[in-house]
């Protein structure tokens, strides 16, 4: 195995959960509209053309991959508003900048094949 390729167990796991919940276009959908601003559940179903009930498992699914988080602002505690999260998002971004490391240093080593330049 490449030494690219290993991540600790913790994040494994948090990509795994993070590919999971953005696997459903609805959930795609509503990180989309939450990358504009924190949003009540109610929008988030009227701009995703999703029902309340549909609208509320997908946000569970994105809670619990901890894509996103929710507050209940002072004035009303019956409303929840959803942000999304950074850190999630910047360790995606992470494991992705890791592999596109390894695909350029591959690619680089066959143009130098390729051209009969040295190996390393």
């Amino acid at each position: 195995m490449n030494n690219w390729a290993v991540m600790p167990n913790g994040v494994e796991r948090e990509i795994e959960a993070l590919f999971d919940a953005l696997a459903d276009p609805t959930r795609r959908r509503v990180v989309q509209v939450l990358s504009d601003g924190p949003r009540r559940a109610g929008e988030l179903s009227r701009l995703a053309d999703s029902s309340a009930s549909a609208m509320s498992r997908h946000l569970r699914v994105l809670l619990q991959a901890g894509l996103v988080a929710d507050e209940r602002p002072a004035e009303d505690a019956r409303v929840r508003v959803f942000r999304l999260r950074a850190e999630p998002i910047a360790h995606l971004q992470g494991w992705l900048d890791q592999i596109q490391a390894h695909w350029d240093e591959q690619l680089h080593a066959f143009k130098r094949h390729v051209e009969g330049g040295p190996h390393r």
